[in-house]
C-alpha cells in the first residue's frame, strides 16, 4: 500500500465520529453522497479516501455503517487498548483525564504526574496523580505507550527525551513548543491557541464581508 497522505489520515477520525453517530441512530448503510452531506466533504473525496484502504463499499449499496466503523477503528488502532499517562495535572491535564470518551475509545489513562505536592494523591477520573519523581520507573514498569504532555514548554523536551529512553514511542504534546525526534517517535503537537486564532481569523473575515455587503 502506498504511503497515505496526512490529509487523508486527518479525516479518518471525522469519518469514525460521524459513523458512530449513525450507528447510534441505528442506520445500517450509508452512501458516499449521504456522508458528503453530513460531513461537508465531497462524495468524490470520500470515495478517494476509502480507496486508499481498499474501498470498503459496494456499488449500488454504499457502505455498511457498522462494518465501516469497525474497519476505520482498526486503521486508527482503536481495536486494542493503549496505556497512557499525563504529565502535568493542572487544569488541562485533569480535564483530559476526566473525559470519559477516551476510555470508550480504548485509551486507558493509568496515571497523572505532577511536581506540585498539593496535587499528588488526588483522584482524577480513574487515575491518581503521582509524584513526578516516580514517572520514569512507572512508565518502564507499566509499559506505557502514549504520554500526554500538559506542562510548560521549558521542561517538556527534557522530560520527553528521558521518556523515550524509557520506551515511550508516542507523545500527545500540549506544551507550547513543537517536539520533534527520530522517525520512530510519533509526536502530535497540539496548540490550542492556534486553533482559536484560526477561529478569530474566520470571524474577522466574515465581519469584513458583511460590512462590504452593507
Amino acid at each position: 500500500m502506498n504511503k497515505i497522505s496526512d490529509a487523508v489520515i486527518s479525516r479518518l477520525p471525522r469519518y469514525y465520529r460521524y459513523l458512530d453517530e449513525l450507528r447510534q441512530q441505528n442506520v445500517e448503510r450509508v452512501s458516499s453522497e449521504e456522508l458528503s452531506r453530513l460531513m461537508h466533504v465531497t462524495a468524490s473525496q470520500i470515495r478517494q479516501d476509502f480507496n486508499n484502504f481498499g474501498g470498503f463499499g459496494q456499488q449500488g449499496y454504499g457502505y455498511n455503517v457498522q462494518s465501516l466503523y469497525e474497519e476505520i477503528g482498526k486503521l486508527l488502532g482503536l481495536d486494542t487498548n493503549h496505556s497512557m499517562v499525563i504529565v502535568g495535572a493542572g487544569n488541562l491535564g485533569r480535564a483530559i483525564a476526566n473525559y470519559g470518551n477516551f476510555k470508550n475509545r480504548g485509551f486507558d489513562i493509568v496515571a497523572l504526574f505532577d511536581q506540585n505536592p498539593a496535587l499528588v494523591g488526588m483522584k482524577v477520573g480513574d487515575a491518581e496523580v503521582r509524584d513526578i519523581e516516580t514517572l520514569y520507573d512507572f512508565v518502564k514498569e507499566n509499559k506505557v505507550e502514549i504520554v500526554a504532555l500538559t506542562l510548560p514548554k521549558e521542561p517538556a523536551t527534557e522530560i520527553a527525551e528521558k521518556l523515550i529512553d524509557c520506551g515511550v514511542k508516542a507523545f500527545w504534546n500540549f506544551a507550547h513548543t513543537d517536539l520533534s525526534f527520530s522517525d520512530d517517535i510519533i509526536v502530535e503537537n497540539v496548540h490550542l491557541s492556534e486553533s482559536l486564532m484560526k477561529l478569530t481569523y474566520r470571524l474577522f473575515e466574515n465581519q469584513k464581508q458583511q460590512k462590504n455587503e452593507e
